[in-house]
């Protein structure tokens, strides 16, 4: 059963924790409207619609420092509970540390359900407004996709797109290529494409196409031909923050269709969805340290204390960057990548942990 000394601890540990994300994202607001002011006037962006824009801005800064947040609310709290000397009276009643521990394990368990809740359903959603908001009054349009793309529409199916203009709506040097095992069985050039957005098909302009059956080659040409293709321009785009802006159904079916099309940068969309999950822990390994480390009254008191778990916070973080670019550039499985850190800080959790309560 839940005591009151349970209830206490909760209630302050994860009160800490959210005035710590409030004050910290209204900072980054202000930050970041201070960056993107003259973008504003300059697009004139109703004031409505950057309040909202905030309003979405706000998930994505408590989502990004989740793991930051939680490990100051537990060392704040903590601290000032061990300068106080209510952590030695707790102790001398007769309670076991791993007993004063219970609540901390409750408060994080409820928060890292909540932060599942966000980074899978929640927050995608309001990272789409966002995203939409910086398109249309922060970025400017842009003119072209990607140069030189390749893309796997089905088992057989690929094709080539030389370069695309979003503003003309025409593409040069395309080429659609059939092949059976080794054989290439037919090739469809076309030395301009454009996309028709309501009927969802393709226009070709001088095609050319070679087919090959066995020893038989032949050889057809057309000055205009329209086709059924399973791609839009859009997909010619390798803007990574999409993924950023899809709940986790939408990300699986994603990387199904970029793993189909052999698209180069999966990894990237392998780490979004393992690190959805994988933070949310951190929460938790990141609770048991602040909560171990900051128990103890010492000289230099929460200052000390706080200093500690800021630096812990930095090194994690850098540990995630690093097993992520190791991933997306070297190859490193994206699921050991966004775990790596976790693993190494459950160690120093559980040596924390070994350690207070003798």
């Amino acid at each position: 059963m839940i005591k009151k000394l349970d209830w206490y601890i909760i209630k302050k540990f994860v009160g800490t924790f959210f005035f710590a994300i409030i004050i910290l994202a209204v900072i980054s607001c202000v930050i970041d409207l201070s960056e993107k002011m003259d973008d504003f006037v300059k697009h004139k962006a109703p004031f409505i619609e950057i309040l909202n824009y905030f309003k979405n801005f706000m998930p994505y800064i408590a989502s990004l420092l989740y793991p930051l947040f939680i490990f100051i609310a537990a060392i704040f709290f903590t601290s000032k509970l061990a300068y106080k000397s209510e952590i030695i009276a707790i102790l001398a009643s007769g309670i076991s540390f791993q007993r004063f521990l219970r609540p901390y394990v409750i408060g994080s368990i409820f928060l890292g359900i909540l932060s599942l809740l966000v980074n899978h359903f929640v927050l995608p959603v309001a990272n789409k407004q966002r995203l939409i908001f910086e398109d249309k009054y922060v970025h400017d349009a842009r003119p072209s996709a990607d140069m030189n793309v390749h893309l796997r529409l089905s088992k057989n199916l690929y094709v080539y797109m030389q370069s695309y203009s979003n503003a003309s709506n025409m593409g040069s040097g395309f080429s659609a290529e059939t092949v059976d095992g080794t054989l290439l069985k037919e090739r469809l050039t076309a030395e301009r494409a454009s996309y028709d957005s309501v009927k969802k098909i393709w226009h070709l302009y001088n095609i050319t196409i070679r087919k090959n059956d066995g020893l038989k080659e032949s050889i057809s040409y057309a000055s205009e031909l329209t086709h059924q293709y399973a791609f839009t321009p859009k997909d010619l785009n390798t803007d990574n923050d999409i993924m950023t802006s899809m709940t986790t159904p939408q990300l699986i079916n994603k990387i199904a269709v970029m793993k189909l099309r052999g698209a180069e940068t999966l990894n990237l969309y392998y780490v979004e969805l393992h690190r959805r999950t994988s933070q949310p822990f951190a929460g938790f390994v990141l609770t048991i340290i602040g909560a171990c480390i900051s128990s103890r009254r010492i000289r230099g008191g929460s200052g000390f204390h706080l200093a500690l778990g800021i630096a812990m916070s930095a090194i994690f973080m850098m540990l995630m960057q690093f097993s992520t670019t190791f991933s997306t550039k070297a190859g490193l499985n994206p699921l050991l990548a966004v775990w790596i850190p976790n693993f190494l800080f459950g160690f120093i959790a559980i040596y924390l942990y070994r350690r207070q309560i003798k």
